[in-house]
């Protein structure tokens, strides 16, 4: 049976109500250090089903003359994961609710995001520790807070693709090894379709509700001192007219999103610098072991004439020392975080374009209404 679960490609993800809000409450009170736990479910024909989570215990650090590291709590508990006492601790609360017979089967992990910032070493570390040690069909499930403050529950899951599991397996992230398996920054990671799921019980409830939404047309309001006045009757309506529909919105999170971008470009640039480096080097080196090679063999061809025996020709290993090539992993990454943040943008944008259009004349000035 579980051969024939493994023939069946996870196409979704279903995570109970109850796992949400735990999650955005552990998520947001932890805030802005990094928050993680373990989730436990089950896999049925394709969909994993997250019925519970748990938080990964933390870890107080040492204050240095009476200050606290806020980068190396972040480190630790983004690291937390893959530690062995958290292995332990996952165990031990697996076999608990195998007593009471409750799901208990290891189906991924979470973590807390800011301003989508999640593509980084550690959570490919930690995704390729759960689906190479623990259960190959496990997902990570990001939740980013600042975007859920803005009115847009950011809940997203994740999983590694099988040519990146092979490629992170042997370790090798160098120009010809990414040519022959022709891995893109795209190939890293790949997002499963997220459902939040209700119980039947909460779902009674729902419609069980006084308050039932309006079944005719809502009247327009007759002027903008309508619209202010908190009507009893009509506080409920989602379709009443209000301003919040009117908020641009736009300095805390697209300002905030366009300058992360930017650091991610110049983090690129450098890279690329380095790499640049590293080619100028490599070409110095070879031009050295060139002219060290041709002169070899002219002495040999002497020594060949005068009868004496030939020296060896390998020995510019021990004279000659390449430069390392430096490892790809963290340009893929970060090209895929530039990704993520344009696709961040993009989305934002989209839905406040109509808006900015609509109030130019007011931005620009001297523009006119045609």
């Amino acid at each position: 049976m579980a051969d024939a679960l493994k023939d069946v490609p996870l196409r979704s993800v279903q995570v109970e109500a109850l796992v949400v809000m735990k999650i955005i409450k552990h998520c947001s009170q932890t805030f802005p250090t990094t928050a993680t736990g373990f989730l436990v479910g089950m896999d049925a024909q394709g969909t994993l089903q997250v019925t519970n989570s748990f938080p990964f215990p933390t870890t107080d650090l040492p204050s240095t003359d009476g200050h606290h590291d806020n980068n190396a709590a972040s480190n630790l508990a983004a690291a937390a994961p893959r530690a062995k006492v958290n292995a332990a601790y996952q165990i031990e609360m697996i076999r608990n609710l195998r007593e009471v017979n409750i799901d208990a089967n290891n189906v991924g992990w979470y973590t807390s995001a800011n301003m989508g910032n999640f593509v980084t070493l550690n959570m490919i570390e930690n995704q390729y520790y759960y689906q190479k040690d623990l259960n190959e069909r496990t997902v990570a499930i990001v939740h980013d807070v600042s975007r859920s403050s803005q009115g847009s529950l950011g809940l997203r899951a994740f999983r590694l693709s099988h040519p990146f599991m092979a490629a992170y397996r042997e370790g090798k992230f160098t120009t010809e090894s990414l040519q022959k398996s022709n891995l893109r920054h795209q190939d890293i990671l790949v997002e499963l379709p997220l459902q939040i799921h209700n119980s039947h019980l909460l779902t009674s409830f729902l419609h069980q509700l006084p308050s039932k939404p309006p079944t005719t047309e809502i009247p327009f309001p007759a002027d903008l001192a309508a619209v202010s006045v908190k009507d009893q009757n009509n506080q409920g309506a989602p379709l009443f007219p209000n301003f919040d529909s009117l908020d641009l919105s736009i300095d805390p999170f697209l300002e905030k999103s366009c300058d992360l971008l930017l650091d991610s470009i110049e983090t690129h640039h450098t890279e690329l610098n380095n790499y640049q480096y590293y080619q100028r080097q490599l070409g110095r080196e070879q031009a050295k072991i060139t002219a060290w090679q041709l002169k070899r063999k002219a002495e040999n061809a002497s020594r060949v004439l005068t009868k004496q025996a030939p020296l060896p020709e390998d020995e510019w290993t021990k004279l000659f020392k390449l430069p390392q090539e430096p490892n790809r992993l963290e340009v893929m990454l970060n090209s895929r975080q530039v990704e993520q943040y344009a696709r961040q943008i993009d989305g934002f944008t989209a839905a406040i374009s109509g808006k900015m259009f609509a109030v130019r004349s007011n931005l620009i000035p001297g523009e006119t209404e045609p």
